[in-house]
């Protein structure tokens, strides 16, 4: 495999790394919940996931059953 004669220079390798940059995520409101959401996902409200402005899964809630007091004298 074939090595450089010669050292590359820092600014070299500085320059081909110019073109890698951070990017702001496009957001957009939701048409049914009107909540903000990130282009092109899934988000979630109140347990339920849309995307694309419909219910694609809903969340079963969990009832808590009342604890018993089991305390023996």
């Amino acid at each position: 495999m074939p090595n450089p004669k010669r050292r590359h220079s820092q600014q070299r390798s500085a320059k081909r790394r110019t073109h890698y940059k951070a990017t702001i995520d496009t957001l957009s409101t939701d048409k049914t919940t009107g909540e903000m959401h990130m282009r092109h996902r899934a988000h979630w409200s109140e347990n339920k996931l849309y995307y694309k402005g419909r219910v694609v899964l809903e969340k079963a809630v969990k009832e808590v059953a009342p604890e018993e007091d089991n305390t023996e004298s």
